[in-house]
């Protein structure tokens, strides 16, 4: 019986492997088209049926697509946005998670639960609004309009909540007794003590942030004021667009982030985890 439990137990754990193995695979071949698309001829990236594996390497469509694009405007917009935007969620949505989870107030439970309900909404809902407020600040195409919307998010303060909710309440206590203030406890107890939730909060923002599309389209016109995401897209032509030179663009705009998820994969997955088990 023994023997029996531990094979149907091996064989369980070979499927999953294998299930994941597909899924792995089938989440990889976008990638893998586009950077073999990148070094690809016109020719070839258009030829039917599809060819897979390029000829020969072709390097020029890199330089062309450097050469097509402000690529140094590109990055240091997409850079400057990215630091802005993660600094100003790990500051707000802190203070705000600090506030729900450590502090008691009347209606503090009605009030959170109005923010959670933000997340229900689609954000495609919340662009008409953010762009009217731009508009009478005057902000449309600018940085400033790429950057002050994303300070805070809701996502982000209920994801710290989590974390500080896990806290011990001693340590609270004890800090009052040395005379520690509620800011002082958010800054010298709360903070150090959330480190991985902060870092998971970051990952995101800067995810979020370096990848996002819809709202520099919408806010910016300028080139100089674009970010990669966006201003990828002047390289896709009204009649005509050339493919290779394109992936390669993508491929300039993504390596960044792939090496951030090498580098702090460890934190990303922690950060998932512990959100997802801890009250």
């Amino acid at each position: 019986m023994r023997a029996t439990g531990v094979r149907t137990k091996n064989r369980t754990k070979l499927i999953i492997h294998a299930l994941l193995i597909v899924g792995a695979v089938l989440m990889m071949i976008p990638f893998v088209w586009m950077l073999l698309t990148s070094f690809k001829s016109l020719t070839e990236s258009t030829h039917v049926p599809p060819v897979i594996i390029p000829k020969s390497f072709n390097f020029d469509n890199y330089s062309k697509a450097m050469v097509s694009l402000p690529f140094k405007t590109f990055y240091f917009n997409t850079v400057i946005t990215t630091v802005a935007k993660t600094i100003g969620q790990l500051f707000f949505c802190s203070l705000a998670a600090y506030a729900f989870a450590r502090l008691s107030f009347p209606g503090r439970n009605i009030l959170f639960i109005l923010c959670l309900s933000v997340l229900m909404v689609p954000g495609q809902v919340f662009i008409i609004p953010q762009y009217m407020i731009m508009k009478q600040l005057g902000w449309i195409d600018s940085l400033q309009a790429l950057i002050v919307p994303g300070l805070f998010s809701v996502f982000g303060t209920f994801l710290l909540r989590q974390f500080f909710m896990t806290i011990p309440r001693e340590l609270e206590e004890a800090a009052k007794l040395d005379g520690c203030h509620y800011i002082g406890i958010y800054w010298r107890v709360i903070i150090p003590l959330a480190k991985p939730g902060l870092v998971a909060l970051a990952i995101f923002t800067i995810l979020w942030s370096w990848n996002d599309l819809l709202w520099p389209i919408i806010v910016n016109t300028s080139m100089d004021k674009m970010p990669l995401s966006a201003g990828l897209a002047y390289l896709q032509g009204e009649h005509f667009t050339n493919f290779p030179v394109l992936m390669a663009g993508s491929i300039l705009a993504v390596w960044p982030m792939i090496l951030m998820f090498l580098f702090f994969q460890r934190y990303f997955i922690e950060g998932i985890a512990l959100t997802g088990t801890k009250q």
